[in-house]
């Protein structure tokens, strides 16, 4: 057992070391936070859509030009094709104007005048939008990342949007945390990508950095999530998590028994054994498949029966915890879990909070 425990935290060590060392490659994907996906029209489909209206602008202009051509000179050949419109369509919108080709009629020059002028101030103004939409965007951006760091308190930082992070994620959100008061962290783009499209901040990078965790403001929240893939991950975001906040509740998933008590000795308040989970709910629905049905019920949020926690009232303070509406199956005193068996527990504080089975609420129907 000793051996064992040496040689995973050699690997932990290893890793640490391998992590610090490929720093300088990792430090583009940890510097981006993708806010949630606003109702805007995409920037590629921004910028095609005004370059489609230069080249429309472009196009009327030589057409206006070609039509009128016998009112312009050509200083080359006194003759103007539909090739010398389009150059001088060009020259003329960009404010080059070399002075090649001039209109020479008055039809030519009224029309340059109230035509062909306010359309290179359109096509101007087009160019210099772009511009613009390019720089606003950009400083939004910025100003939604300052005012969410600003604001950002109390919140919860989930670290891995695979299955369990995201079944996490939606069992916070059916529990009544607000989709603003989460942080994702994850390494991979498209995962990033896809928390924002479902309204989460999301932070790119690795989690086992304290750079990647300090820009999901982990130093102010209250909780903390680690869904990773691998145990020994999950051991150095864990270390790296308790390091910046002290006083935040950590919740671990790893996949084996054995790693659990190194979870702990990380700074993990919670560790649950997906594994182990997994196989103890197969073995429970294979001697009683109703017991089975009853325990994803209870795990699956708001379907069916839920667990929750919540404070005692004051009409329940002082009277034993058969007597509350709901079944309670818990009593939480102080820092002490009292089992509703347990003596203690035979007479509920008003300072103690209960954890309960209800029924789960109804959503309301659509009219």
């Amino acid at each position: 057992m000793a051996t064992g425990k040496m040689t995973r935290i050699s690997l932990l060590r290893s890793l640490w070391r391998r992590t610090r060392s490929e720093a300088e490659e990792d430090a583009e994907a940890g510097r981006a936070i993708v806010m949630p996906v606003q109702n805007v029209a995409a920037p590629l489909r921004q910028v095609l859509r005004r370059v489609v209206m230069a080249l429309s602008v472009l196009a009327l202009t030589t057409l206006l030009v070609y039509l009128d051509r016998e009112g312009y000179n050509d200083n080359s050949d006194n003759a103007v094709d539909f090739l010398d419109s389009a150059y001088y369509a060009t020259v003329t919108l960009s404010t080059t104007g070399y002075g090649d080709i001039t209109p020479v009629s008055d039809g030519a020059r009224l029309t340059n005048i109230f035509l062909i002028t306010p359309l290179r101030v359109l096509f101007l103004i087009i160019l210099v939008g772009t511009t613009l939409e390019v720089l606003t965007e950009r400083t939004r951006h910025q100003v939604r990342i300052h005012r969410w760091r600003s604001r950002m308190r109390e919140h919860t930082v989930v670290v891995g949007y695979g299955t369990k992070g995201r079944h996490a994620i939606e069992t916070l959100v059916g529990q009544g945390k607000p989709k603003d008061k989460i942080v994702v962290v994850d390494p991979q783009k498209k995962v990033v990508d896809a928390a924002s499209s479902d309204g989460l901040v999301g932070v790119l990078g690795d989690a086992t950095r304290s750079e990647t965790l300090l820009r999901a403001e982990l130093q102010r929240a209250s909780q903390v999530v680690i869904c990773t893939e691998r145990d020994d991950t999950a051991a150095l975001v864990t270390l790296t998590a308790r390091q910046l906040n002290k006083a935040a509740t950590i919740v671990v998933a790893v996949r084996e028994d054995e790693n659990v008590p190194l979870l702990r000795q990380s700074g993990a308040n919670t560790v649950v054994t997906s594994s182990s989970s997994a196989g103890r709910l197969l073995g429970m629905s294979m001697m009683s498949p109703n017991v089975g049905t009853v325990l994803e019920d209870l795990l699956t949020y708001g379907n069916g029966l839920d667990v929750v926690e919540r404070p005692v009232t004051k009409r329940e303070a002082g009277n034993s915890p058969r007597d509350c509406a709901d079944l309670v199956v818990a009593v939480v005193r102080g820092h002490r879990l009292l089992h509703f068996t347990d003596p203690e527990a035979a007479m509920l504080h008003l300072a103690d909070r209960v954890i309960t089975i209800k029924q789960a609420a109804v959503p309301a129907a659509e009219g």
